[in-house]
């Protein structure tokens, strides 16, 4: 039994892998206008960067999923997207664009990737201690998060100089189109290094998804993995967020589609099945974007309008499943605490 679910998880892989490499093959060389020798290397860099995002983005949730043991929340759910709005904004608002925080690519993409890992670190620091506040409060923690961020970014685009403006909203969605290509070969090295951190976690990963209790009868020192797992995971996102932007329900439906696709509990399989998921979703969308539909938006835009589909059908998904008792006790739960 448990040979004949591997080698269905060996072939389910296997099709992924072949979706994976048609859909970068389809982008790379369909309908190369303006030259092979220009247009060629420009969508390498693209390609590269949409498997650089992917792989981060669906390495971090579903690391991220185990240690806060729910499928609904994700890193970009609870506002960690968020301060990368707030730190382009600050900079454009009070330096501007000719600011050497502007200019300098290396030194925007390192003090976004400083200021959303401390923000990461900080906000776990908070809603994540012994694993007492429901997820319900969780979801409206970062939502509340996310919101108040969200008007700080928005009063400042509101009196920011209007020039200003503009060059600031190229910042605050997610592009694939203008990657530079050292930050890209940076942000590689960062999830190389990521690889080799996550590696010795994995089987203490599949203990872990068991339980606390469980794992600490199995000899994993849980506590010290969790916050191992949180620094990984908000590296990992504000990696990829720096690098092209913010795409919140990414992680939220590769991880799940992973769940779903793949009979296993081994964590190796699970991220290997969500980054192929997310490298699909990413170059096979954009190609369909560009060429099929021919729309002028990127590919964040649709992926965040699917995800938040996605995202509702989960909660009630999970609210049906829980039933009506959980609801009643996050409902007591607000009332003892918050009124």
């Amino acid at each position: 039994m448990q040979s004949s679910v591997k080698k269905t998880n060996l072939i389910k892989i296997a099709v992924l892998v072949v979706l994976a490499l048609l859909s970068i093959a389809g982008f790379l060389f369909y309908n190369i206008q303006g030259g092979f020798s220009y247009a060629f290397p420009k969508r390498v860099v693209r390609v590269l960067a949409m498997i650089v995002t992917g792989i981060a983005i669906a390495y971090a949730t579903v690391m991220f999923q185990t240690v806060t043991r729910n499928r609904i929340l994700t890193p970009s759910i609870i506002g960690v997207d968020s301060m990368y709005e707030v730190v382009q904004t600050v900079i454009f608002f009070f330096l501007g664009s000719a600011s050497i925080f502007v200019v300098s690519r290396y030194l925007n993409f390192g003090v976004s990737l400083i200021a959303m890992v401390l923000f990461a670190l900080l906000l776990y620091r908070f809603l994540f201690r012994a694993d007492k506040y429901p997820i319900y409060l969780l979801l409206l923690a970062g939502m509340v998060i996310g919101t108040l961020l969200g008007s700080f970014v928005t009063f400042l685009q509101v009196i920011i100089d209007p020039v200003e403006y503009l060059s600031l909203e190229t910042r605050l969605f997610a592009s694939f189109n203008n990657v530079n290509g050292d930050l890209l070969l940076f942000a590689a090295i960062i999830l190389v290094v990521a690889f080799i951190w996550g590696a010795t976690m994995m089987k203490d990963l599949d203990v872990m998804s068991l339980g606390r209790d469980v794992s600490l009868n199995l000899g994993v020192n849980y506590d010290k993995r969790v916050l191992n797992v949180l620094v990984l995971s908000s590296i990992l996102l504000a990696t990829s967020t720096a690098l092209v932007g913010p795409i919140t329900f990414l992680g939220l439906i590769v991880a799940n589609l992973s769940y779903q696709f793949l009979a296993t509990y081994k964590h190796s399989v699970l991220i290997l099945g969500a980054s192929l998921i997310s490298i699909i979703a990413l170059v096979g969308g954009q190609f369909l974007v560009l060429h099929v539909f021919d729309l002028n938006t990127t590919i964040s835009v649709i992926i965040n309008f699917i995800g938040g589909l996605y995202f509702i059908y989960l909660l009630l998904k999970e609210s049906r499943s829980a039933g009506w008792s959980k609801l009643k006790g996050f409902l007591n739960f607000l009332r003892k605490n918050l009124l």
